[in-house]
């Protein structure tokens, strides 16, 4: 069987930054994981003693709090500073955009429509820098429940999946007249989900690497699953089954933006292992 990796794949701009931001500033604390990848994080914590902490309460006036790639409630951020906490900002540049569209935006009156996950700590941040008139929403049908003004400006996720971008963005140019679209979806987005679905039309097998809580390997999951459906999302090697590669010619591996390189590295031995008879 012969493994081949994805064009495209792995450690983000964004992760690649917080990471090194992290690896800098030793005996810190991050405020909510850095990245969504748990054993990252614990090799943050074994080797510069980077602890995770979810409770804003826990940091102290002098302590240092490294902020998640993900971004934090524009509240908490000020509550922070109030404190005189330390705060060093590892938020991926692609998140503070939407940030600020909200922000500004919002401030001109618009009505803001945020394509994406509420529950995600990115949206929450997002929908922060807003006023009142913000939603959130996961699919066209949503729009039809909101009253919403007549200047709309739109913002997605930037992990999302273009095509389903375009659908809220069409629906919203057919019901109001003046909409300003904003595509802050992020360019590892882009590359990542385009080869991952070129990948995955010609492999048997495809294994997707990061965490199960990582929006965007979700998001390459859905998109392997599309054309092979013998696609796997996984977190680790331990979490490999040997049975997935029987009769199978090519495995094809892709990783979400937070899995390391030596995450993946491992995987690819231990098929190899798997593998041999």
């Amino acid at each position: 069987m012969k493994i081949e990796l994805a064009e495209s794949y792995g450690f983000c701009f964004g992760v690649k930054r917080a990471i090194k931001i992290a690896e800098e500033n030793r005996n810190s604390a991050t405020y909510g994981p850095l990245i969504h990848n748990a054993n990252e994080i614990a090799r943050l914590k074994n080797d510069f003693n980077v602890a995770l902490s979810e409770n804003l309460d826990t940091f102290k006036a002098g302590e240092t709090a490294v902020i998640r790639t993900h971004g934090i409630p524009k509240q908490e951020l000020a509550l922070l500073h109030e404190r005189q906490v330390n705060v060093v900002d590892a938020t991926c540049p692609y998140v503070t955009k939407p940030q600020q569209i909200c922000e500004e935006m919002s401030a001109q009156g618009y009505d803001i429509i945020i394509f994406g996950d509420e529950s995600h700590p990115e949206i929450k941040g997002v929908k922060s820098y807003a006023n009142d008139h913000a939603y959130v929403v996961n699919t066209p049908e949503e729009i039809d429940g909101l009253k919403l003004r007549e200047k709309v400006a739109t913002v997605a996720q930037t992990t999302r999946k273009i095509e389903e971008y375009r659908q809220i963005v069409g629906k919203l140019m057919a019901k109001h007249k003046e909409v300003r679209v904003f595509n802050t979806i992020c360019n590892a987005t882009f590359d990542n989900q385009d080869a991952v679905r070129e990948l995955a039309q010609k492999a048997d097998v495809m294994i997707i690497i990061g965490g199960k809580n990582s929006s965007n390997t979700k998001q390459l999951h859905s998109i392997a699953q599309q054309y092979c459906p013998d696609s796997y999302h996984i977190e680790s090697q331990d979490d490999l089954k040997k049975e997935w590669f029987d009769q199978k010619e090519l495995c094809g591996i892709s990783a979400g933006a937070s899995t390391p390189d030596w995450i993946i590295d491992d995987v690819v031995s231990k098929i190899h292992v798997l593998k041999t008879p």
